[in-house]
């Protein structure tokens, strides 16, 4: 009856009600989507991110990665911390034995005794009557499962930032390869102006121009070699490993298939699925729990001490009829005086708890912001790419007429230079566009909590 009252008594919490959301009802700029479409969340990253070698680094990256697995370790520990507090609601019970011989002196003189015993018993188990026990049990639940919801995170952000660095090597191998065939262009051109000069066709000034611009390429040359290098050197971190020789041949960066199609126009109130969000509304609900703690430790708490067991000064009787022995001291402590330390503990609870509110409506607004960003890139990065291809393509016509023209004596060698500029930089701006595109449908599909499972 008393483990009942422990385990059923009343408790001091405030009811629970979860903060209204600061954000607006819809995301900005998209229209409501019906709720059985398919939810990013839902959607498997081996679905959204089709390149081969990228799911296969993906996957050593969840299997090897050191922060991971630290995060994973720390949810374990929790978890540990949660049982260990609810273990307290429960009587201890404890058994043992004991021989005691002693030799006294008395009246008689002096005198030899011993005392064989066995007992069960439970040792100063706090009956539960206010609650106290089930909301720190109700707190450590709380953590843990905010835990649970951090390692989620972490793994999504994995998965993201996986993807980010694979495409910015995928990037960066195409600037070089489009440096490569610049600085070969180049030099063919400073050949060839170095053979005029010789022949006192060109003057120096088109020499020393055409060898800055050889020399600038050779320089934009080494940074992309060191660029790519870095971008190994993080895929190797992240992936927790050396990557192996036998990985599947990747995508082009701009290949359509590299990445899966992302689904959009969510309600704003489908952001408290993410697990940052959740985490920060198990804290909130952690420190709810603190608050009955901290109320309940104005009230009594009532203590049991019981044994049972058997004495004897022989141990051949010991578990005779007449042997029995036992123990019952239930116990009460009342604070009375305690310098206004409870009341503290209750103000820290409650200043605690508006704090988790403040985390947990700053966590909303910044999923809402990070989404709505997204999704403005979404809207926008299609038409900035074709106006980048398109210039491209005019830049490509400049160059080949520039060329056409000095070689015909119209133009000086400068204006091929500029023209031949143009295209490197419209080549580059064209990748660098692309690789944003890439990497803002990567962070949308993050930021909805895509890339916690690997299948849909």
């Amino acid at each position: 009856m008393l483990l009942a009252l422990a385990l059923g008594g009343c408790s001091f919490a405030p009811g629970f009600t979860r903060p209204m959301a600061p954000v607006a009802a819809v995301l900005p700029g998209e229209a409501v989507a019906d709720q059985a479409a398919v939810l990013a969340a839902d959607l498997g990253w081996r679905d959204f991110f089709a390149d081969p070698r990228l799911q296969a680094i993906i996957e050593m990256a969840l299997a090897n990665n050191r922060d991971l697995r630290e995060t994973a370790l720390n949810v374990e520990a929790f978890q540990a911390q949660y049982r260990i507090q609810r273990s307290t609601l429960f009587p201890t019970v404890d058994g043992g034995a004991g021989y005691v011989k002693q030799r006294t002196l008395g009246s008689g003189g002096h005198a030899t005794s011993e005392a064989y015993s066995a007992s069960v018993g439970v040792t100063v188990w706090e009956i539960d009557f206010f609650g106290r026990i089930r909301n720190l049990r109700d707190q450590a639940l709380e953590e843990y499962l905010a835990m649970e919801e951090n390692r989620r995170s972490a793994h999504i952000s994995l998965v993201a930032e996986v993807a980010r660095a694979y495409l910015t090597w995928l990037a960066d191998r195409q600037l070089l390869a489009i440096t490569e065939d610049t600085a070969a262009n180049e030099q063919a051109s400073y050949d060839l102006i170095k053979q005029r000069f010789e022949g006192g066709v060109a003057t120096r000034i088109d020499l020393a121009q055409a060898q800055t611009s050889l020399q600038t390429a050779r320089a934009n040359q080494a940074q992309y070699r060191r660029l790519l290098e870095q971008d190994e050197n993080l895929l190797t971190l992240l992936a927790g490993g050396p990557l192996p020789d036998d990985l599947p041949p990747s995508t082009d960066l701009a290949a359509q298939a590299l990445l899966g199609p992302v689904p959009t126009g969510l309600r704003s109130d489908l952001l408290l699925q993410r697990p940052d969000i959740m985490a920060a509304e198990h804290t909130l609900r952690g420190a709810n729990a603190s608050i009955g703690a901290a109320r309940a430790a104005f009230f009594p708490a009532i203590s049991l001490t019981a044994d049972a067991g058997v004495i004897s000064a022989e141990a051949s009787n010991l578990f005779d009829g007449d042997t029995g022995s036992w123990l019952f001291a239930p116990s009460l402590r009342l604070p009375i005086f305690t310098g206004g330390r409870l009341s503290a503990q209750l103000d820290l609870a409650e200043v605690r708890k508006e704090i988790a509110v403040t985390r947990y409506e700053q966590a909303i607004q910044t999923a809402f912001r990070e989404t709505a960003d997204v999704l403005a890139g979404i809207r926008t990065f299609g038409d900035q790419l074709q106006a980048e291809e398109l210039g491209l393509q005019a830049n490509q016509t400049y160059y080949a007429l520039a060329r056409e023209r000095y070689d015909q004596g119209v133009d000086s060698y400068l204006v091929v230079l500029d023209a031949q500029r143009s295209l490197y930089r419209a080549r580059q701006s064209v990748v660098v566009i692309r690789l944003a595109k890439l990497m803002n449908r990567v962070n949308l599909y993050k930021v909805l909590g895509g890339g916690w499972k690997a299948e849909s």
